[in-house]
């Protein structure tokens, strides 16, 4: 049975098949999520990034985990909030939709989430979280082998703002 649970922790810490990084176009580390992965998986991710040649917006690139008890990690730069006119929400989902792609490619029956774009990037969390939990559910309707998804929020405030949505999106 396919599922979306949505959890209060630190994306370095979760045993999946693959955790999405909230990257940058350089993907070569940051701040937030993306500096914590990077530090966490040792400087072999970084290596390995730096062959990648960055990611575009709404794109995304998988690497091996490293130290993580992730296998894999999967890169993705969502969109900087400009105001909404900028095709941010089109490129937020292409950064779920693409991650899961690229999951569902790798064989990995599990996937999570941080909250992307929601950070220093400045995307309204409730709009956020909508396209987000909209994305996903659609994607586990027809996925072959991604069966669980995890949205791991690091702060109350953005697992509130998820529950919310989701709820409202189940009912």
């Amino acid at each position: 049975m396919k599922s979306f649970q949505i959890m209060l922790g630190d994306i370095t810490t979760v045993a999946a098949d693959a955790i999405v990084n909230a990257a940058n176009t350089t993907l070569l580390g940051g701040g937030g999520v993306d500096g914590a992965i990077h530090r966490a998986a040792g400087p072999e991710l970084l290596e390995e990034c730096r062959k990648l040649n960055g990611c575009p917006t709404g794109e995304a690139k998988i690497t091996k985990g490293y130290r993580l008890p992730a296998k894999y990690v999967i890169h993705t730069p969502g969109p900087v909030w400009q105001g909404g006119d900028h095709r941010e929400a089109e490129l937020l989902e292409n950064s779920y939709k693409n991650s899961l792609k690229l999951a569902e490619l790798h064989g990995c029956r599990t996937v999570a989430f941080p909250s992307i774009s929601t950070g220093v990037y400045r995307f309204p969390l409730d709009q956020a979280a909508k396209i987000a939990v909209r994305t996903i559910h659609r994607f586990l309707e027809t996925s072959e082998r991604v069966q669980e998804v995890w949205m791991v929020c690091f702060d109350e405030r953005t697992k509130q703002a998820y529950e919310k949505t989701e709820s409202d999106f189940s009912s």
